[in-house]
């Protein structure tokens, strides 16, 4: 359990569904903060068990959209920040050093923090992007000064305040264990976003989203440095071109 204080400076907040396999890394490595928050939507494995040990407070529920259940962790954070972090990242010690370095006495109000991606244990540095993949996220933030959107999947964000210079040690992000999973993630993010296209009434047209396969493709492969990474920086370009163009014929054709 993490120790807590009367007066809470920094909550960390972990929002998950069934990530048994994850989550005990995670949390076991957020022990510098005051706080953990965990939200366990609908989980149905031992994701709760495992919170209870290792965390200050859980919340449970039900939440379709993505942004939804994020903004509702945060309302039940009680530090004056609030450190975001998915259970399959890892917060190494130089980033947890730095994180409370950070805000001592910070006067601005929300940082970046770069992201190492990997798949299985290979570090992938070039590639990421077009919503596929990050190389960097704003995890660190003053609680009010966030807002998360409404949308299913990589909702959109609004900041308060003024943004501080991206911090150096980055987060393990483990993004999938293998080319499968990179598949199956397509798979799971497509579905997602043609539901957001329905609900929006703009689907776009079938000439755009097709070009948007050659610009994506080029933006991964050549302008982020994709073919420096061999057969996986292929695949993620052609997955992250792949993207759009999935989802609006999802969006067009699925009724369900």
């Amino acid at each position: 359990m993490v120790k807590t204080r009367s007066k809470k400076n920094i909550s960390a907040l972990v929002v998950v569904h069934n990530e048994e396999k994850q989550l005990h890394d995670c949390l076991k490595r957020l022990n510098f903060v005051d706080e953990i928050v965990v939200v366990l939507d609908n989980c149905t494995d031992g994701s709760k068990r495992i919170a209870k040990r290792l965390s200050t407070k859980q919340i449970e529920g039900s939440w379709e959209l993505e942004g939804l259940r994020r903004n509702k962790g945060i309302s039940h954070c009680s530090g004056n920040w609030i450190l975001e972090v998915d259970a399959d990242e890892r917060v190494g010690k130089k980033l947890a050093s730095e994180i409370l370095e950070k805000i001592h006495n910070a006067t601005n109000d929300w940082f970046l923090i770069p992201v190492d991606n990997y798949i299985g244990n290979r570090l992938i540095k070039y590639g990421w992007g077009g919503s596929f993949g990050k190389s960097s996220y704003p995890g660190l933030f003053r609680k009010g000064h966030k807002i998360w959107g409404k949308e299913r999947v990589h909702p959109k964000l609004k900041f308060k305040g003024k943004r501080g210079q991206e911090l150096i040690n980055p987060i393990r992000h483990n993004f999938d264990r293998n080319i499968s999973g990179l598949i199956r993630k397509l798979d799971s993010y497509s579905s997602a976003r043609a539901l957001d296209l329905r609900d929006s009434n703009n689907l776009g047209t079938f000439i755009g989203n097709f070009r948007r396969i050659f610009s994506r493709f080029l933006k991964c492969y050549f302008f982020r440095k994709g073919y420096r990474e061999g057969s996986y920086g292929l695949l993620i370009a052609l997955l992250a071109a792949l993207y759009p163009i999935l989802s609006y014929l999802k969006a067009k054709n699925e009724k369900n």
